[in-house]
């Protein structure tokens, strides 16, 4: 009876180990598969971030330089005539457009980012309000058409300068080569 006893216990945990490690091997793969699935997520999440914030700034460097060229336009119209409505209309568009942009960037923009737009923001409202003090015949200290017109052009490196951290955000600027000693 001895013999029948061991052999059974032998043969019970022949069975309760074949099916433990079974068990294992399944709890195990399962776990794998629960962190591929959310290294996958983790990798759609970053995907769509960047593809959010891409979207973002096209569309942030678009509506700043068309406002730049508006406030451009805006002065040249000053210096050969008198502003009408559409011209006024035209300058207000691009403004609208432009802040509701900026806006879009406050709330996704990393901080590099948002503080080269601000540099840009800030630059085309003081342009745009020396405008409309010109166009309305009361300029502070120091407005002139002149001023303004450099202080529009100056715009123009502000953009270069946020663009240019927009696309090292991304991962799509490339550092600067050094040139190959000869």
């Amino acid at each position: 009876m001895s013999v029948d006893l061991s052999s059974v216990i032998i043969a019970v945990a022949g069975v309760a180990g074949t099916l433990g490690g079974a068990l294992l091997t399944q709890r195990g793969s399962e776990r794998a598969k629960r962190l591929e699935m959310e290294l996958v997520r983790d990798h759609e999440e970053v995907r769509e971030n960047r593809s959010l914030r891409r979207t973002c700034y096209v569309e942030l460097n678009r509506d700043a330089r068309q406002f730049t060229t508006a406030l451009n336009r805006h002065l040249h119209v000053m210096r050969e005539r008198g502003v009408e409505e559409a011209d006024s209309h035209a300058l207000e568009e691009a403004k609208n457009a432009h802040r509701d942009r900026y806006s879009e960037a406050q709330m996704i923009a990393p901080e590099e980012v948002l503080r080269r737009a601000s540099v840009v923001n800030q630059a085309l409202n003081n342009v745009y309000g020396q405008i409309k003090r010109l166009e309305r015949g009361a300029p502070g200290p120091g407005e002139t058409m002149e001023a303004a017109a450099r202080a529009q052009y100056e715009i123009w490196e502000m953009l270069r300068t946020m663009r240019t951290a927009m696309r090292h955000d991304l991962g799509v600027s490339q550092p600067a080569r050094r040139p190959m000693a000869e």
